[in-house]
């Protein structure tokens, strides 16, 4: 690989590295899906696994390797030869294929794990990179435990590496032990002192576990450092590692400081994220930075209205350049009017004084109850403080048919204005139709968005809370009914989206021109 100036390579070892993360085992169709997203997100490295490991893994490193063709692919192997040369065997149908081996430095690996002396490990470390060599020009060493090693010993193994045929050499804080300026000036000594290096990339592999993973990377790039090998999310053994779209964004963020770019699609990033976790079900901190739910959520009043006047105030990043759509205003006890108008304004309010001030107080009175205000309930404030209008439609009675040998069907009557009306509706299921009788009866068709079920309490006789969400004018309307029946409860909650969609459409002019 050429050596770019000013461009840091993004080596993502989620697929290995990353899976070693307790419960984040993923088959290997999963990596797959993962490895397409990595290369859509333009990830310079994939390191697709550790094919020695089992059948299984090498399977899915051969998978990778076949398919992608815009990324180069690694594979991890010890420094032996059976290690190796099964690494390539996996890889080497790859359009960039790259044996990445490894072997400890520390005093402590080779006294207490590898029984081993500085001359015989030194030996081995150039004997797996002259055969990795001889299958692919593209090779990568780690001295693992690095950040540990005697830094002369850690000079001589380098140097012999690099002699060998390794074209980059990537220093690994394995135990996650070291501190910034201490692995700044490392990777500082590394240059001073190799004097063979020329144009070898030094990358740097960080764990978390004094939580310093991205503090470490980013000061071992401006020593010199031109690869970060990182995961999504920050995911991998222990507390993990270097997170991708953090030392990504702060690069970007920080081009003033660092005067570095890579060549990540950041747009991707959100959405990598939210796919890894579905893979793999472990959620993300809320206040995970970059991705995490409150990345770029405000409910300080003072920093919503600096937000609302203008967003630099407040945001260092756009969301859109992360991949999520907009920043997000969370209403409660701590938002000032300014805030509320805004947000008002955003669902298609428009409040005088004498309103907003109605509405503002309310939402803090309720702040104090919940936490969390939802549209939904600024619009049943609307209702009560404001509009104070009758719904159109209402539940009369409810009758349905289900079950594995009869087609689900639904008889009703409501109320439409002033009329009752009856209809029939025949679905999949009996929640489906009993939607298909309520469209028939109100003569609608609006795009139902999403349909969730929760039970209030516990226990088989619980209420069921259910949650519609219809589509209309390209924005999202919600509707909330409960009921012992959950049928029941569907219907009313389809019933009560529909009004707040009336009220929507009553109102247009006048929150047009207030």
């Amino acid at each position: 690989m050429k050596k770019e100036k000013n461009r840091v390579y993004i080596f993502d070892t989620t697929l290995r590295d990353g899976e070693q993360s307790p419960g984040s085992s993923m088959n290997t169709e999963e990596k797959i899906i993962l490895a397409r997203q990595l290369e859509k997100l333009g990830v310079d490295i994939i390191e697709a696994g550790f094919p020695i490991a089992s059948d299984g893994d090498f399977d899915a490193v051969r998978q990778i390797a076949k398919e992608i063709k815009k990324t180069q692919v690694a594979g991890l192997a010890r420094a032996n030869k059976g290690d190796i040369d099964c690494a390539w065997q996996a890889i080497k149908h790859a359009a960039d294929p790259r044996i990445h081996t490894f072997i400890s430095s520390s005093d402590i690996h080779l006294k207490y794990q590898l029984k081993k002396s500085r001359e015989q490990v030194l030996k081995e470390a150039v004997a797996a990179v002259k055969l990795a060599s001889s299958y692919t020009k593209n090779v990568e060493f780690s001295p693992m435990d690095a950040t540990r090693s005697d830094k002369d010993y850690l000079v001589e193994m380098v140097s012999s590496v690099i002699d060998a045929g390794a074209c980059t050499i990537n220093i690994p804080d394995t135990v996650g032990y070291t501190i910034p300026d201490e692995f700044g000036s490392l990777i500082a000594y590394l240059f001073a002192n190799v004097k063979n290096m020329g144009d070898t990339i030094i990358s740097v592999h960080c764990h978390n576990d004094l939580g310093l993973a991205v503090a470490n990377s980013l000061a071992a790039i401006r020593n010199g450092a031109r690869q970060v090998e990182c995961t999504i999310n920050g995911i991998g053994e222990r507390a993990g590692n270097t997170a991708m779209e953090e030392i990504v964004m702060a690069l970007q963020t920080r081009k003033d400081l660092y005067g570095l770019y890579t060549k990540i699609k950041t747009d991707q990033i959100y959405k990598t994220s939210r796919q890894l976790t579905q893979i793999t079900g472990i959620p993300v901190q809320p206040n995970k930075a970059i991705v995490g739910a409150n990345a770029f959520a405000h409910e300080s009043g003072i920093h919503q209205d600096g937000l609302i006047k203008e967003k630099i105030t407040y945001e260092i990043m756009t969301p859109q350049s992360v991949g999520i759509s907009d920043t997000h205003i969370v209403l409660g006890k701590h938002s000032g009017r300014n805030a509320i108008s805004h947000h008002l304004k955003k669902m298609g309010y428009m409040l005088g004084d004498e309103q907003l001030n109605k509405v503002a107080a309310k939402v803090k009175a309720l702040a104090d109850i919940k936490k969390d205000i939802y549209d939904e309930d600024l619009e049943a404030i609307l209702y009560e403080e404001v509009y104070r209008v009758e719904d159109k439609y209402n539940l009369v009675y409810l009758n349905v048919v289900s079950g594995n040998v009869a087609i689900p069907t639904a008889t009703m009557e409501m109320q439409v204005g002033k009329d009752l009306v009856r209809a029939a509706g025949f679905g999949n299921g009996p929640v489906d139709a009993t939607f298909e009788a309520i469209r028939s009866i109100t003569k609608t068709n609006y795009p139902l968005l999403k349909y969730a079920v929760n039970a209030i309490t516990g226990g088989s006789d619980a209420q069921g809370e259910v949650t519609v969400q219809l589509k209309y004018n390209g924005n999202p309307v919600a509707g909330r009914g409960s009921h012992p029946d959950v049928i029941v409860a569907s219907a009313k909650a389809y019933i009560n989206a529909l009004n707040r969609l009336e009220f929507l459409k009553e109102n247009a002019k006048k929150v047009k021109v207030e």
